[in-house]
């Protein structure tokens, strides 16, 4: 009886080496030469990146290390962190590596199969139905959104600024949400004013479930986590998001097929311009396309809204804290911003203006190198891929690790070093343009980077002609975590001091 019991328990135990052993051993005949830590059987180097706040320091250990491009093994299954530059050109130029990394399927039910989740011919085609929202002509049309909910989030801070420091984050957050809203769908949550809003809610409380399934062995394993409170709170959060996204779909659609010649009018009843969503253009091609249907409209609308909120957020954070522990170069941004508004300190900035803002726009690269939003970009080999002499197997994950490539002193002189004046245009024009990568390139760069250069030049100089920005006091240590996005765990803190 005793025996059986024992075979019974060490039996699992017995394939799993098994299992793991001959699959690391089948990896190894291709990888062998690349460096790498040694890991532990069975579970690899889990252990060393097995949170939001150790993985970037280990990672960042691992680049000092090796000097060059390393593999990491996370139970059986091997991850290529590419950080030489010839790497990265080859990976990222590739017409066939377009597969992003497994992780993407924690994301793939609040997303589907949209542009960020997609590849193949289906990637192509949206990316292709997409492009022209970005036109610089649609871009200006959103200005008056971001104008708006700039306004909004500098009185949400003028009730803040008070001799204690303030946390940037939660406000800034809901601002691009509030901005993202209205210009994918056309309609506003109110998470600026609505605190109790149950959209802004469950947006949050998806983005937690995605963090959570990333770094728990057992809540990614699908088969176990339908019997979890993740798995339950997700699907609750998934009826909301998405029955509101139908919603608006739905009245937008009846809008535009039900009087569609003042629908496609430039202005509305009132004589006003009409603003655009992101929305309106993927209805319109629709009409066009018949296989383009409701539901591929809701994913894509869905898409914007994940990728355009909490990674801008996060950059518009940092850009602050940076212009607050740096005063002289806070001092030149502002002095470009009051000379782009002699005319008018009073008016709201246009497209032009926004343009004209070069050194923010310096100030904005400069934190994005220092501080990557997104510090790794992932993908997965569905085919044998012959690179430099070396076969890398199909089903290896491969990460792009931004972070050390954007703080290595190969490319930048002094990298620990915040300097604006690496982005002026004697600095930039013989840079290898894959040594800087914070919307990644080639033919999967970030779709929306114009769109999000703007909206941080928009909001930092409305946050800028209101305030003088200082260090927090007493002083405030950042806390670094990331969980697919660069975050604090103790906040990004800072003092406001009212202009006027």
């Amino acid at each position: 009886m005793l025996g059986t019991i024992l075979l019974i328990i060490v039996s699992p135990l017995i394939v799993w080496f098994a299992y793991w052993y001959y699959t690391v051993q089948y990896y190894e005949r291709y990888l062998k030469n690349i460096p790498g830590p040694r890991g532990l059987p069975l579970i690899g180097n889990s252990l060393d990146i097995a949170s939001t706040t150790t993985i970037l320091p280990t990672l960042i250990s691992y680049y000092n290390k090796y000097k060059r491009s390393f593999k990491v093994y996370i139970g059986s299954q091997p991850y290529y962190f590419a950080t030489d530059v010839k790497d990265l050109e080859f990976i990222l130029s590739s017409t066939t590596i377009l597969t992003k990394s497994a992780i993407y399927k924690f994301i793939s039910k609040w997303l589907g199969i949209g542009l960020l989740t997609s590849t193949g011919n289906r990637w192509r085609k949206h990316r292709k139905i997409i492009t022209p929202a970005f036109h610089f002509q649609i871009l200006e049309d959103f200005i008056e959104v971001f104008n708006s909910q700039s306004e909004i989030l500098v009185s949400k801070l003028k009730e803040e600024s008070k001799p204690a420091s303030v946390d940037l984050y939660p406000l800034i957050a809901r601002c691009t949400l509030d901005i993202i809203c209205e210009t994918a769908m056309g309609t506003t949550v109110n998470a600026q004013n609505d605190l109790d809003s149950e959209y802004v809610k469950c947006v949050k409380m998806l983005l937690q479930v995605i963090t959570e399934r990333t770094f728990s062995p057992l809540l990614a394993n699908d088969m176990l986590y339908i019997f979890s409170d993740t798995y339950r709170r997700e699907k609750y959060a998934l009826k909301i998001v998405h029955d509101y996204t139908r919603s608006v779909i739905k009245r937008r659609k009846a809008e535009f097929f039900g009087d569609s010649k003042n629908y496609e009018s430039s202005v509305d009843s009132l004589g006003r311009k009409k603003k655009r969503a992101f929305l309106d253009l993927l209805l319109e091609y629709s009409t066009r396309d018949p296989s383009f249907t409701e539901e591929d409209i809701r994913q894509e609308v869905d898409t914007f809204m994940f990728e355009g909120h909490d990674t801008t957020a996060t950059s518009i954070t940092f850009a602050l804290y940076a212009l607050a522990i740096y005063p002289d170069i806070q001092e030149k941004v502002f002095a470009e911003i009051e000379n782009i508004f002699s005319d008018d300190p009073k008016r709201n900035a246009n497209y032009r203006d926004l343009q004209e803002m070069k050194y923010l726009e310096m100030v904005i690269k400069e934190s994005l190198r220092v501080y990557p939003t997104v510090a790794q970009i992932g993908r997965a080999l569905e085919e044998d891929v012959d690179w430099n002499g070396v076969l890398l197997p199909k089903g290896l994950m491969i990460y792009i690790f931004l972070y050390g490539v954007h703080q290595s002193s190969e490319w930048y002189e002094n990298p620990e070093k915040f300097d604006p004046e690496r982005f002026n245009a004697e600095n930039s024009k013989n840079r290898n343009p894959f040594t800087y990568i914070p919307f990644s390139a080639g033919v999967r760069n970030c779709i929306g980077q114009k769109f999000a250069m703007l909206e941080m030049k928009s909001a930092i100089s409305h946050i800028l002609r209101n305030f003088e920005l200082l260090p927090a006091s007493p002083e405030h240590k950042i806390l670094f975590e990331y969980d697919g996005i660069l975050k604090s765990t103790s906040g990004v803190r800072i003092q406001l001091k009212k202009r006027y």
